[in-house]
């Protein structure tokens, strides 16, 4: 009795190891391939293969710490039209614990609703211009990829897609983390289409870099300011370089600006040494970032105007006409009691 309870306890052991790694979605076009695992794959490797009739044309193993999604780039040059099969499986020790296959036709004309007529993938997040000769609902999965992993996914859905008047819809999404300066990663979209599950996909690699933009400036003769806008999400640590000149070069003032991230926007004030004299100036605000290249520049004139002094004798008539009203009051008060005074001796 106790040998069959602990066969049965090996038993329920190994098919909860057995179906504990799963893979749980996979989609391919003949560019790139997308696989979601699942479970306790640490110590597995993801196998992903690309099939044309049986015989093989690209594969990828990849080693598996965590669950989540990857990517791969099949890589092919001038590939066939025809009828296409990758598949991916999660092995450990040359066994498959798992695996899932997705069948897909390349070339010929293809029917869809939807057509995307320009992605891209930058440092702030996702572009996309989509157009639909129809109305259409799509899903959107958004995916940062680092390397070969998706640092982050996210499904958007029930997207409305504006159809007719050949205008098309402008759809942006921006990254909620991030990213580290100089690293390259791969911004993915995966487009489905609810009624019928058609799917397509776009994806594109950059580097991950710093940037905003001045969108407004002011000056005067006590000083100037600008405001500086972040677009990227990797923050902006960089400075403001305000030059005034007139012919030659008088001023030079060079001030950080806050850390931006996309859509921040901060203002940086200054003053002159002293007000500038009457005449016409010319000022430069340069945005540098945090290496010193020029991100973004500014031009505006600076036109002073002499500074109005009231003189001594403006100063005496002033105070002349205002103490008049004054001295006419006090002089109707005193003949007011002068003829009371008057009275009361007559009476």
């Amino acid at each position: 009795m106790r040998s069959l309870l602990a066969l049965l306890s090996v038993l329920i052991f190994i098919q909860g190891s057995a179906i504990s790694q799963q893979v749980e979605d996979i989609y391919s076009n003949i560019d790139s391939c997308d696989v979601t695992v699942s479970g306790n794959v640490s110590g597995s490797h993801l196998q992903a293969d690309l099939t044309r009739s049986g015989v093989p044309l690209s594969s990828y193993v990849l080693p598996l710490d965590a669950p989540g999604t990857l990517i791969i780039s099949w890589n092919l040059s001038d590939p066939d039209v025809g009828a296409y099969e990758a598949c991916a499986s999660v092995t450990r020790s040359g066994e498959v614990l798992a695996r899932r296959c997705y069948s897909f036709y390349h070339g010929g004309e293809v029917p869809v609703r939807f057509d995307v007529r320009d992605f891209l993938a930058d440092s702030s997040g996702i572009h996309m211009l989509i157009y639909a000769a129809d109305p259409a609902i799509v899903d959107i999965y958004y995916m940062l990829i680092s390397g070969n992993r998706a640092v982050y996914v996210y499904r958007d859905r029930s997207v409305k897609i504006a159809g007719g008047r050949g205008v098309p819809t402008f759809i942006e999404w921006k990254w909620p983390v991030l990213l580290n300066a100089g690293e390259t990663y791969t911004g993915r979209a995966k487009i489905v289409e609810l009624p019928d599950g058609q799917t397509r996909a776009f994806m594109n690699r950059f580097v991950a870099v710093e940037n905003a933009r001045i969108t407004e400036t002011y000056e005067d003769e006590m000083g100037a300011s600008a405001t500086v806008l972040g677009t990227s999400r990797v923050p902006f640590r960089g400075s403001l370089r305000f030059v005034l000149s007139n012919g030659t070069e008088l001023e030079v003032v060079e001030k950080k600006t806050p850390v931006l991230l996309d859509g921040d926007d901060e203002s940086v004030e200054i003053s002159w040494n002293r007000t500038l004299d009457p005449g016409i100036y010319h000022l430069k605000v340069v945005l540098l970032n945090s290496s010193g290249a020029v991100v973004d520049i500014r031009e505006s004139v600076i036109e002073a105007e002499p500074v109005i002094r009231r003189g001594s004798n403006e100063s005496s008539e002033s105070k002349s006409s205002a103490s008049a009203p004054a001295m006419a009051g006090l002089i109707a008060m005193l003949t007011i009691r002068q003829i009371i005074r008057r009275r009361g001796r007559a009476g």
